[in-house]
């Protein structure tokens, strides 16, 4: 007699269960192979969330490096007009409420042709489209109408900002005030290694050169020397900080990989500020070299 043969429904289960563990088999292989390849990539270019923070005392505030960079170059123009850092506060709340901290090229209902950090309309005699676009000039522009307005230094941000901007939402600069003054107290060099940003490794070569052109620009002429991928700068006190988290508030844009000043050193592959030897008065800023 011939073996029996399995029933059409027992075929069906069986050849299921082969199928099954053949895509259970080839999933582990492919999951593996994945661990492997995750493994071999730096892990800076998966898991790091680009971010910049200024701390003050018990508290934190997050900006991305777009945002930071801008809230620095706000920041150097007050220290180099020789500006309270109450001045650089109420610039970069009115500039986060504004614009996100972004220079945009959009208005809104209230006014469709502003434009910038600030948003500025060019009819309302703040400049040209170009001009307002412009983050150092527009930066400048709200500086120049600020220190206008009486006794500012001390006014609320609400009034001290809507006397400058006359938004329709005056209450709404006082919600960005904590994080306003945090910022502008790292990086007008007040708070002395008080700016962190976490960034994944840099995607290009640096330029030491351009470096020293974009400071010398914000805070006037530092004299900076350049050595091939090194940066050095001879500046003291507040001035030095201020230049040392700016560099560090701009080091996704401009490549750079560590800042060390009045011996400390801030360290982008490892994020944070750690004690090293410098020379006081002194700040050195090292950008990526050639990438192979």
């Amino acid at each position: 007699m011939s073996p029996r043969q399995p029933s059409a429904a027992v075929r069906r289960r069986r050849r299921r269960l082969r199928t099954g563990a053949m895509l259970t088999a080839l999933a582990a292989v492919v999951v593996g192979g994945s661990v492997v390849a995750l493994g071999q990539l730096d892990r800076s270019e998966i898991l790091v969330r680009e971010r910049c923070s200024a701390t003050v005392g018990p508290d934190t505030f997050e900006l991305t490096p777009e945002q930071t960079g801008n809230a620095a170059l706000i920041s150097g123009v007050a220290v180099n007009r020789g500006l309270p850092a109450r001045a650089a506060s109420i610039a970069i709340a009115t500039a986060i409420q504004e614009s996100r901290l972004e220079n945009i090229d959009y208005g809104d209902d209230a006014g469709p042709d502003s434009r910038g950090l600030f948003q500025q309309r060019p009819s309302q005699g703040w400049g040209t489209e170009e001009q307002v676009m412009t983050p150092l000039y527009a930066t400048s522009a709200f500086y120049d109408a600020l220190v206008q307005v009486p006794g500012y230094e001390t006014l609320p941000i609400t009034e001290a900002a809507q006397t400058v901007q006359r938004s329709a939402y005056p209450e709404a600069y006082a919600d960005h005030e904590p994080e306003g003054r945090a910022f502008a107290s790292a990086l007008t060099g007040n708070s002395p290694a008080s700016m962190n940003c976490t960034l994944r490794a840099p995607t290009g070569a640096g330029d030491a050169l351009a470096v020293s052109t974009a400071a010398d620009e914000i805070f006037g002429p530092l004299g900076g020397a350049v050595d091939g991928t090194r940066l050095t700068l001879d500046v003291s006190g507040t001035l030095g900080w201020a230049t040392a988290q700016w560099a560090v508030a701009n080091a996704s844009m401009l490549h750079i990989t560590s800042v060390a000043y009045s011996g400390l050193a801030w360290d982008r592959a490892e994020g944070g500020w750690s004690q090293t030897a410098s020379e006081p008065g002194v700040l050195t800023v090292e950008v990526a070299g050639v990438t192979p």
